[in-house]
């Protein structure tokens, strides 16, 4: 097996973080926090304007980090990576070789979803990724390699939420342009 930490190709079957959920989370992320340095640069803020860039910085790294997740399924098993530059204590990277998948549990959240957990033999569960682009093939090949029964098996977040959470993200978009205009006029 290749080491996952300095491989970092999708030669295999790879599925990657949904474009839609990947845009909707940059667009708020960025409405959220574009106007904040400006303002403290205009109101003189104790944070300064440098210290907020910075943070919005790390944030975006971190962000970035976070939405390179990839879920890799060749002959042997299933992988969740991520780049050699996200930390590891940041990344849960996992490799579950077919034969050891004997089930999969569901377990509600706080938020009445559901998750979906690929179970070994010994006990020890491993997180299904579902936000992933192709959830659907995903699970299918997942359910023929394993016989494991996915066919329930649904995201957690639907396509609805996302574009929803990316509607908004164009609201406070416009709402930032409006207070950033109002803020350059009053200079």
């Amino acid at each position: 097996m290749a080491d996952s930490s300095t491989t970092f190709t999708c030669a295999s079957t790879c599925f990657r973080i949904s474009p839609l959920i990947a845009t909707a989370l940059w667009s708020f992320y960025l409405t959220l926090t574009f106007p904040l340095p400006l303002l403290a640069f205009q109101q003189q803020q104790v944070v300064s304007g440098w210290l907020a860039i910075g943070g919005i910085a790390l944030g975006a790294i971190a962000l970035l980090g976070a939405l390179s997740e990839q879920v890799h399924l060749d002959d042997q098993g299933i992988e969740v990576r991520y780049p050699r530059w996200v930390p590891r204590g940041f990344r849960a990277s996992w490799r579950l070789a077919w034969e050891d998948i004997v089930e999969v549990r569901s377990r509600s959240t706080g938020q009445g979803g559901l998750v979906y957990y690929l179970l070994k033999s010994t006990g020890q569960a491993y997180l299904l990724p579902m936000r992933v682009a192709g959830f659907a093939a995903m699970t299918r090949r997942i359910q023929a390699e394993t016989g494991v029964d996915l066919a329930l098996s649904k995201p957690l977040a639907q396509v609805w939420m996302y574009g929803l959470l990316l509607g908004a993200s164009v609201l406070l978009g416009l709402s930032d342009a409006w207070v950033v205009s109002m803020l350059l006029q009053g200079q």
